[in-house]
């Protein structure tokens, strides 16, 4: 009687396994089948964001741009005069490659999570996949970070330094920041259909995120001090992967093999968080119409 059970427990961890995998390809299917119509709905929703506004397409540089002059006047040569890990770079070219990409995956998070609230009517429709929306949303924000990353491009050749090969890795860096957000946001958004404080919870999660990420200052601080294990605790967050390739793309020219244990980690990390994420998605999907 024991063998038979574990055989049909067994079974049905197989049958659970190749229902999953059959569900991420379907909708890897569906979102290659259906690419214009994700493609006309991120540009939507991208124009949707200054409809109305009369700067326009102007606010969307406004913000990070001001973020990163405070920043610059409090730890640059104005203010605490804190100094780049990188020789010969000023802080202004260190911070830009940190933050440009922070500024994206909190915007892609923070849109993904309330996207299915915000697109209600099209959850409600029986026929539309539900799924997309958080790539739509994804892609929207990615077309605000490609406007960031040529300003970026702007001030370094206005600073003197020409471009790089390893510029061309950016586009990695961004896929894999893209796959983590997207990651995430599949489990924020089906908890926020049923939980409306999630919204709240990922803003304060992202506030601590930025702090806890050498983006503003460099892990040396802790070294300084004496805090040996600070730096390591530190590339336990998966982001700190994504911040230290755009710097090691934009100014020292390392590629992305160089750090095989942090390649490893971030992308063990970012497969099991989409994983668990598609699953919590699935297994509330057939509520959000009753909710929404």
């Amino acid at each position: 009687m024991r063998i038979r059970s574990n055989s049909h427990s067994g079974t049905l961890e197989e049958g659970k396994a190749e229902e999953n995998v059959n569900y991420v390809v379907s909708l890897l299917k569906e979102l290659i089948g259906k690419r214009r119509l994700v493609l006309d709905l991120a540009k939507a929703d991208f124009k949707k964001r200054f409809v109305g506004s009369y700067f326009g397409i102007v606010w969307m540089f406004v913000q990070p741009i001001v973020t990163v002059l405070i920043y610059w006047l409090i730890f640059g040569p104005i203010g605490f005069k804190s100094a780049p890990p990188v020789p010969n770079a000023s802080y202004i070219e260190w911070l830009i490659p940190g933050i440009a990409p922070w500024f994206f995956f909190s915007e892609a998070l923070n849109c993904g999570t309330g996207c299915l609230q915000e697109y209600n009517y099209l959850v409600k429709k029986v026929v539309f996949r539900v799924e997309i929306l958080p790539v739509v949303k994804l892609l929207s924000c990615l077309f605000v970070h490609g406007f960031f990353v040529l300003i970026m491009f702007v001030v370094f050749l206005i600073s003197g330094r020409l471009p790089q090969p390893s510029w061309l890795q950016l586009i990695y860096y961004a896929f894999a920041a893209s796959m983590l957000a997207l990651a995430l946001s599949y489990f924020t958004c089906a908890i926020q259909v049923f939980f409306k404080d999630m919204a709240q919870i990922v803003s304060i999660c992202l506030q601590f995120g930025m702090w806890l990420t050498p983006i503003m200052y460099s892990e040396q601080l802790f070294l300084d001090k004496g805090i040996t294990i600070a730096p390591t605790i530190l590339k336990l967050n998966p982001f700190y992967y994504i911040a230290a390739g755009y710097r090691d793309s934009m100014l020292t020219g390392d590629w992305f093999f160089m750090r095989p244990t942090l390649t490893l980690y971030f992308w063990c990390f970012t497969i099991a968080a989409m994983l668990v994420g598609l699953k919590v998605f699935k297994r509330l999907r057939p509520h959000f119409s009753d909710v929404l």
